[in-house]
């Protein structure tokens, strides 16, 4: 069994041919897809988190729309860039989102991707040091922090004359969640990185392209990715279990919509490429295909049958009633055949 969710971008834009054409518009059709979905079985509604672009940036206010329109479906995030957040306004926002949801929330968090523009995180406030040029120390010293708030342990001196009175002892910031610190990921992209999570009690999201080319394809490097998170996790002597989720882009042609779109995406084979000037990656490849020939495909994908979740990333901007079809159509020809479901 495999849990099934969305991933979505939420880009809009002005073209003639998007359905979302505002920031309203993808906040709106987010949640209605949501919606959607859970009243199709799927399990998941996840968001992506881009700054200074025409995408789904702040996330707590969507997240607990989400929450609060839905009953059962997990709502997360893959991914929030850490190098932008003030981790204690983060926990709040985190805590009040996760009780809107009835615990709900799955927070996928990284050192993110690069942005629209130059070292955004500086115009939020942060600076790294000087030897961290990317701001991947940055983010970890804001996840740590995030995550010591999240345990739920109290850390500041109370006023002796407080305003409103206080429990004893030192204060937390509230509203504060149990049992959110089990539902953090970390996205890595690479194997190193996976390592460093497992390390740290944090779920993977195995990220939809990897930082350093092995010369094998990309799901099997991403299925070695996630062994090794998994061995390290088991090191760690950690009490639970760990969740695992990959994202992949995959439409099942079942009608003319689907071969228009689709039919020829040319998308067929992983793509190496650089996600910056230093930055090479490899980028893995994309599924569109009949149903019979997308079980077939889909069966060889090592990493896919490593996870416990996959998220398929959505094209949002052709709306929520073609997005719903599209993700119904996985859960109805392709998943029950893989055993998925």
């Amino acid at each position: 069994m495999k849990k099934i969710g969305f991933l979505s971008f939420g880009h809009w834009s002005a073209s003639p041919y998007s359905q979302v054409r505002s920031g309203a518009d993808a906040l709106i059709q987010s949640i209605e897809l949501a919606e959607a979905v859970e009243d199709l079985g799927a399990d998941g509604a996840y968001f992506r988190v881009h700054h200074f672009a025409q995408q789904l940036a702040s996330p707590f206010p969507l997240l607990a729309a989400v929450g609060a329109r839905t009953k059962r479906i997990e709502i997360g995030t893959a991914v929030i860039d850490m190098r932008y957040e003030n981790p204690l306004y983060m926990a709040e926002d985190a805590g009040a989102s996760d009780l809107i949801a009835g615990g709900r929330l799955q927070l996928g968090i990284s050192r993110g991707s690069p942005e629209q523009v130059i070292d955004g995180f500086r115009y939020f406030g942060y600076q790294p040091a000087e030897d961290d040029p990317v701001g991947a120390d940055l983010a970890r010293e804001h996840t740590d922090v995030f995550l010591k708030v999240l345990t739920g342990t109290g850390f500041a001196e109370p006023n002796p004359s407080p305003m409103f009175p206080n429990p004893p002892g030192l204060l937390r910031p509230e509203p504060y969640s149990p049992g959110l610190r089990e539902r953090v990921w970390w996205g890595a992209g690479s194997r190193a990185t996976a390592e460093w999570a497992a390390k740290q009690g944090l779920n993977l999201m195995s990220s939809t392209l990897m930082t350093e080319d092995a010369g094998v394809p990309f799901h099997e490097l991403q299925a070695e990715q996630i062994r090794l998170f998994r061995s390290a996790w088991a090191e760690a002597g950690h009490e639970r279990e760990p969740r695992v989720s990959v994202s992949r882009s995959i439409f099942a042609l079942v009608d003319d919509r689907d071969r228009a779109y689709f039919g020829r995406s040319g998308a067929d084979r992983d793509q190496v490429g650089y996600i910056d000037a230093q930055t090479k990656a490899i980028f893995g490849r994309s599924y569109a295909a009949e149903p019979d020939v997308l079980v077939k495909e889909l069966a060889n994908d090592t990493a896919i049958a490593a996870a416990d979740t996959l998220l398929l990333t959505v094209p949002n901007q052709l709306g929520v009633a073609y997005n719903a079809h599209a993700v119904e159509s996985i859960l109805r020809y392709v998943a029950p055949e893989l055993g998925w479901r």
